[in-house]
């Protein structure tokens, strides 16, 4: 019966976390609207909702998704080609659950964590 989740996470700055999601991960606005404190995105498959924080102090911010890929060493790449940084403790490898996984964190200090599973 469950099809679908469009996780929200927190952002202190709409302007900062769009341009970060668009120029920098290829991700595109959801639908033609603007809505004060709230951005929608998508990219391929999945979409991400943020909901304005101001006062959200990074070092507080538990904020985290798992995002599921099909081609993670390409994905992995395309992002370094790029100079996006990699969570220092999350560069591409493989998990001893057998997913293969790389992490990064955006301007608000979410937790994108990236993965694949060996087929």
């Amino acid at each position: 019966m469950l099809t679908e989740i469009h996780p929200k996470l927190p952002m202190r700055n709409k302007e900062i976390t769009r341009d970060y999601y668009i120029n920098q991960l290829g991700f595109k606005p959801l639908g033609s609207r603007d809505y004060e404190g709230y951005l929608m995105l998508q990219k391929d498959k999945i979409e991400l909702h943020f909901f304005e924080f101001k006062d959200l102090n990074p070092k507080e911010n538990y904020g985290q998704v798992y995002i599921r890929t099909d081609n993670i060493e390409q994905l992995y790449q395309k992002l370094l080609d790029r100079k996006i940084s990699i969570h220092p403790n999350g560069p591409l490898q493989v998990q001893p659950w057998g997913q293969k996984e790389f992490s990064l964190l955006d301007p608000a200090n979410n937790l994108l964590t990236f993965g694949q599973g060996n087929k």
